[in-house]
């Protein structure tokens, strides 16, 4: 595993970003982990996370895009941390775009935030976790509709690794497959319990044998098959 797959996790847990435990989510789902990017609260974690995301994207695209664009609202924060990242990190230029949840009429008008989307732009789209791909099937079509652009793919913080709407793919699959662009993350979640597994983090084991044992009836109750 890359050294920074494993800081990155180290910093997830250190930022109470990931948690262990007994969390009911949005799905109804009785999950034993949970992850929440709206914990990045700080200025020096927001600058990490930036940096994290921007080594994730030069490793999958090396310098083969033009914009980042995050979906409203908790995509906004990452596209522009990351594209602050990637200038300081590789000394290119990206810009940053994003959508408005309602259409602006005054002022600035439109639908996006950020740079306007042009013609031939090759677009990286970022978010913090996908578990349903609910938020891709709004905002793609909208992306499509501003110009004639090439989504290179999709990057997310967390690959939660569970099943989506059909019992063999996840739901990262199922977007790659739906609409034709790669998706990736900055780490699995089989790597994190890999990493994490009877580690000690500043003395305290978060993922011990009866942490891994939740985890696994989890994943094979709601992991692909």
């Amino acid at each position: 595993m890359e050294q920074y797959k494993q800081e990155f996790i180290e910093f997830m847990v250190a930022s109470r970003v990931l948690k262990f435990g007994e969390f009911t989510l949005k799905s109804g789902r009785k999950s034993p982990f949970f992850m929440n990017a709206g914990a990045y609260v700080t200025g020096t974690q927001l600058k990490k996370l930036g940096e994290y995301y921007a080594r994730a994207i030069h490793s999958a695209y090396g310098d083969d895009f033009d914009v980042l664009f995050g979906p409203a609202y908790k995509g906004i924060p990452l596209a522009v941390t990351t594209a602050i990242a990637y200038s300081q990190l590789y000394g290119r230029e990206v810009r940053y775009c994003a959508n408005r949840k309602e259409v602006k009429d005054h002022g600035d008008t439109g639908i996006l935030l950020g740079s306007q989307l042009q013609d031939k732009d090759r677009v990286v789209m970022i978010e913090d976790v996908t578990t349903s791909g609910k938020s891709i099937e709004e905002t793609f079509p909208l992306l499509m509709a501003q110009a004639d652009v090439t989504v290179k793919g999709l990057m997310v913080s967390l690959n939660r690794c569970e099943r989506g709407k059909s019992a063999d793919k996840s739901a990262l699959e199922e977007i790659r497959e739906i609409y034709g662009f790669e998706t990736g993350a900055i780490v699995s979640m089989k790597e994190v319990v890999e990493y994490l597994y009877n580690r000690p983090l500043d003395g305290v084991v978060v993922i011990d044998d009866t942490i891994k044992g939740a985890i696994d009836a989890y994943y094979e109750e709601y992991g692909v098959q």
